[in-house]
């Protein structure tokens, strides 16, 4: 993902986290009482933000309305940070103070909005603002996130996002360095540097890092449109002239547009977190559906109309040793999986689901046996069958997925093992590259409705013993629309492979699947993973991003893994030149344009150079040019257009 698309993954932990949590989350808070607001919220008339979702007698686009005020109440949170040190709220009381003087703010002259209703409708939980010790790692002080994260990048954060943000190379810097600065605070909080970008805890450390980097960083300090727009996302206001742009009004027009753009996604995933009460109970009620199918019969037995078996739990203890850690092969944040045999020699992979309290734990679980039930293909891997729990005394309810089991493991420890094992020669990449690629064709054309997979990586391929690759992991596969692109209000899936229309918009297509292969692809063929963080001095760097440059500098076989570069039969399977034709479908899949991109069929005619690699197009320059694509067929081409002094995001959906 280019830098112009990843500018919102700092804004967007800010409100993602400021929605994520509920009142239970917090249920120790003190009363509301008598309270002051400690927050400075003398700013709210003032300011140059877009206040025109928010105006009239009923905002026109709620969601949108409530993205921008959350933005506009985060410039006070992050000025408590610069002038007290103090992440966050300290009590429900206080905070309830600050929403009552937010409303009267944007209730008053200039803005003269309805602050007595938006507010109440927008931030229906005070507590929802209030510091918890529990929130990433324990930091409740900038002192302590200085602790945490260590001098070396903090020092980093302070220089990259010191200065005017206004620029977006200076931007996208400051974002290189919040992302260097998080994972030291995820690593801290024990979070999986796989977290998906909806995962909660991931938020949380996001919002520190922004507003840190608002509040403390920058020299201006979030009170600065630029520093606002860039860390915050928040939508500014569009001037009211409209004269030729110019070098010195390209700084205002980017800090509007690259807010604005956020706020689509933002709202969507506001929309979610306001509603997702109401989904939880319609996922408990569907999981029920099937574990009523176990409940007049405890033996396993096949689960009607659907070739999966549903199990008892006493053979899948007894097949996996009561579940024994010598058995356990692998752990995620979706639970762990045990290597099992059954009563008739079989063996399987058992994968123990994680608490279905979890967010999002019974809507995966149902996901996964919906879909996988009815694929057969020798690209996936197949699902044997399910279980339910019900009534574990100590446990509760417990979900069970069996498969087929894989014995040779996850791709990822086999390019990025530690350990003293082969390296795959370039016939096993291939095999595995290929693999993968018809698995997706057969989802994306050999079903009716089309399944989008929304998390290829290379965990999710497992390997059998002939070390040929499945697709596994379904649980964030979503059905197509027949037709219709897909928006959905939650983006699910990990950073750095998500496509930039997907992580931004939330609009879900064939080809959010073919960027995230052609990652795949990318990191297969060079043993370099998504997001290299081994340089902190120059900041984490993306494969994509890396492969292009080297690629555009007529150095691609420098792409290549030492491994291959050094193979004493160079020639198996096409040879150098099969080689380097991978690493082109590669980029060519991870384009930042959708239509730039081919579909799966088309990637796997020229991964078999049954099609030629057209000449990578070019991508869309961060400012100065405003490009325009088509598709057509299969001509990939791209036409530039003087006609703007920013790069339009929205071209990114084209």
């Amino acid at each position: 993902m280019p830098s112009s698309a990843r500018l919102m993954v700092l804004a967007l932990g800010v409100v993602a986290v400021l929605l994520a949590r509920s009142p239970e989350e917090v249920d120790g808070a003190s009363g509301r009482g008598n309270a002051t607001c400690p927050l400075d919220l003398s700013y709210v008339p003032t300011f140059p933000w877009d206040s025109d979702l928010c105006a009239g007698g009923a905002a026109r686009n709620m969601t949108g309305c409530c993205m921008t005020l959350l933005s506009v109440l985060a410039i006070g949170l992050a000025g408590q940070v610069r002038a007290t040190g103090h992440f966050r709220i300290p009590s429900a009381a206080a905070s309830a103070a600050c929403l009552d003087d937010f409303g009267k703010r944007l209730s008053s002259p200039p803005l003269s909005l309805p602050g007595a209703s938006l507010v109440p409708t927008c931030f229906p939980s005070p507590e929802q603002f209030v510091a918890s010790p529990n929130f990433c790692a324990g930091v409740t002080t900038a002192a302590e996130y200085r602790s945490v994260v260590g001098n070396a990048s903090v020092a980093a954060l302070d220089s990259a996002c010191g200065g005017d943000l206004s620029s977006l190379p200076l931007c996208s810097r400051c974002l290189d360095a919040g992302i260097a600065a998080t994972s030291r605070l995820k690593a801290a909080a024990n979070i999986s540097s796989n977290a998906s970008t909806d995962d909660a805890a991931t938020g949380n450390c996001f919002y520190l890092t922004v507003t840190y980097a608002a509040g403390i960083s920058n020299a201006a300090g979030p009170t600065s449109p630029p520093t606002a727009g860039c860390t915050l996302g928040l939508a500014l206001a569009s001037p009211h002239a409209a004269p030729p742009p110019s070098k010195s009004h390209t700084t205002a027009i980017l800090a509007t547009a690259i807010p604005t753009a956020f706020l689509v996604l933002a709202s969507l995933l506001a929309f979610l977190i306001w509603r997702r009460r109401d989904k939880k109970k319609k996922k408990k009620k569907k999981t029920h559906e099937i574990s009523k199918e176990g409940s007049t019969e405890r033996r396993s037995h096949p689960r009607p109309n659907t070739g999966s078996i549903l199990f008892d739990i006493a053979e899948l203890t007894k097949a996996t040793g009561g579940f024994a850690d010598g058995n356990l092969v692998g752990r995620g944040g979706f639970g762990a999986v045990y290597r099992g045999v059954l009563a008739d020699g079989s063996v399987v992979a058992v994968k123990k689901m994680l608490d279905p309290d979890v967010e999002g734990g019974d809507e995966e679980f149902t996901n996964e046996v919906e879909i996988i039930s009815h694929l057969r293909h020798r690209n996936l891997v197949p699902l044997r069958g399910c279980c339910i729990v019900d009534d574990d005394v100590e446990e509760g309810k417990q979900k069970f997925l069996v498969y087929d089991y894989m014995p040779n493991g996850a791709l990822e420890d086999f390019i990025f093992s530690k350990r003293p094992a082969p390296a795959l020669t370039w016939s096993q990449r291939r095999n595995i590259i290929m693999d993968v690629a018809r698995g997706l064709e057969y989802l994306h054309y050999g079903v009716k409705p089309a399944i989008y997979h929304r998390d290829i990586k290379a965990t999710n391929i497992l390997l059998d013993a002939d070390m040929r690759a499945r697709v596994a992991d379904f649980g964030l596969a979503r059905r197509s629309r027949e037709g219709q692109s897909h928006l959905t209000t939650r983006v699910a899936g990990t950073h750095g492979y998500l496509a930039p229309e997907y992580a931004l918009y939330g609009q879900l297509t064939e080809k959010s699947d073919v960027y995230s292969f052609g990652v795949l692809v990318l990191e297969v063929m060079s043993g370099r993973r998504v997001l290299d963080m081994s340089a902190p001095a120059s900041g984490p760097v993306l494969i994509t991003d890396w492969a292009w440059t080297l690629v555009k500098a007529g150095q691609t076989r420098e792409i290549l893994d030492e491994a291959l570069a050094t193979e004493e039969s160079p020639r198996v399977g096409g040879g150098r030149g099969a080689m380097e034709r991978f690493v082109l479908v590669g980029i060519l899949c991870a384009h930042v344009m959708v239509a730039l991109r081919p579909t799966i069929t088309e990637a796997v005619k020229m991964l078999e150079g049954d099609m030629d690699v057209p000449e990578l197009p070019d991508r869309p320059l961060p400012y100065g040019h405003n490009v325009l694509f088509s598709e057509a067929g299969s001509n990939f081409s791209a036409s530039p257009v003087f006609s703007g002094p920013f790069m339009d995001n929205g071209d990114m959906l084209r």
